[in-house]
């Protein structure tokens, strides 16, 4: 093949692309307000395990939420809705990262507690579908994703603004190889998306007291995209003249969280997808590692809550799954709680899991038989609750 024929062929996906975003750039100007949940006569929420050891974890953290919000349920103030369908077996047989029978169910919830999902990658017994989680991000509009990391003795109290829906992953699975010899990915960013990520952690951090808000990117090198959030993310700066604004680039950054003198300065990070994707787990290891870190994604109509870990299929394949470790999906309950109102709620389960998995420890995850299992752990927690009342 020629080389202008190559390109031809090129130049064509990529156009389809670009009018893709410009679709989907139309579509985030659409939407201006934020649902206000105290005006719903029923607060959906969706229940979503996922697959590998999602729907174990996410049935304990269904049953605390159930036992905190009971009042709610009972005055038909709050409906839970289970939905079983993001299975990689049934993502693969429908050939949809979310089959839309599923995507139909999720959108008739408000807000979505969703366990982890298996994401293939080569070399595994499944076709290349995207990601779960990225197509969920897209379809919903998630655009925040939110990750507090708290660790008081060291003077840790991060959270981690991450851009959900542009960067590097907005079409990862639509790169082109161009031939054998050459392959191109793309990175996204627009205006609406970054304003309104830039603004969501300097309103953040006006409602929590904080004082300093951090942009992350690569801006001396990715002079274009990076280029543009660092730029609005100035421009949004100057709307919010009592918190102070600075910006590091993501290389120098990772060492900084490592830096006892310097990493205790960092209060409130807005990052692009991919940056914050990476930064995100290695400031999760100072908390405990992934498994006990929650992560919220907002949108302006529809809010998810999930574990940042993986499916953990092995746990599955080894009848381990029973034992996998809830602390992550249930630190996320408690940030459904605060999204939907219920501060006080969340205020509890935060200090009962404190309680539970740093300070009582009466009983430890392990992952097998030697602790104790996700379902001995909940009640544990429900119990601390329960006698801190």
């Amino acid at each position: 093949m020629n080389r202008e024929v190559i390109i031809k062929n090129a130049t064509e996906k990529f156009a389809a692309l670009i009018n893709e975003q410009l679709d989907r750039v139309d579509r985030m100007n659409e939407t201006k307000d934020f649902i206000d949940y105290s005006k719903l006569d029923k607060l959906i929420i969706g229940v979503c395990g996922g697959d590998g050891i999602g729907p174990a974890i996410t049935h304990e953290a269904h049953r605390i939420l159930e036992f905190l919000l009971a009042d709610k349920v009972k005055a038909g103030k709050v409906e839970f809705k289970v939905i079983d369908g993001l299975t990689i077996e049934n993502r693969v047989a429908a050939n949809k990262a979310i089959p839309d029978d599923v995507l139909a169910e999720l959108k008739a919830c408000h807000v979505i507690l969703k366990g982890p999902t298996t994401t293939p990658r080569a070399g595994d017994p499944w076709p290349n579908i995207e990601s779960a989680n990225v197509a969920m991000r897209k379809e919903l509009d998630l655009f925040a994703n939110v990750r507090p990391v708290k660790v008081p003795e060291q003077g840790i109290d991060w959270t981690f603004y991450r851009e959900n829906t542009e960067g590097s992953y907005a079409i990862g699975s639509k790169g082109i190889h161009v031939n054998d010899d050459l392959a191109m990915d793309f990175c996204v960013t627009t205006t609406e998306g970054t304003e309104r990520i830039a603004r969501a952690a300097f309103e953040y951090a006006k409602k929590a007291g904080k004082t300093k808000v951090t942009a992350v990117t690569k801006a001396n090198v990715v002079k274009t995209t990076d280029g543009k959030f660092l730029g609005i993310c100035k421009d949004i700066a100057k709307e919010y003249p009592e918190i102070e604004f600075d910006d590091w680039y993501i290389d120098i950054m990772t060492a900084k969280l490592v830096d006892e003198k310097r990493r205790t300065q960092f209060q409130v990070l807005v990052l692009p997808n991919l940056y914050g994707d990476i930064l995100t787990d290695e400031a999760a290891e100072f908390q405990g590692g992934v498994g006990t870190a929650g992560s919220a994604n907002i949108g302006k109509r529809y809010a998810m809550f999930e574990a940042i870990h993986g499916s953990a299929p092995r746990m599955v394949a080894e009848g381990r799954d029973k034992y996998a470790d809830p602390c992550s999906i249930i630190r996320a309950d408690v940030m459904l709680l605060e999204h939907i109102g219920e501060v006080d709620a969340a205020k509890r389960l935060e200090r009962a899991l404190d309680k539970c998995m740093y300070e009582e420890k009466k009983l430890v995850i392990t992952g097998r038989d030697t602790g104790a299992t996700g379902a001995e752990f909940a009640d544990y927690i429900m119990d601390t609750i329960k006698a801190d009342m």
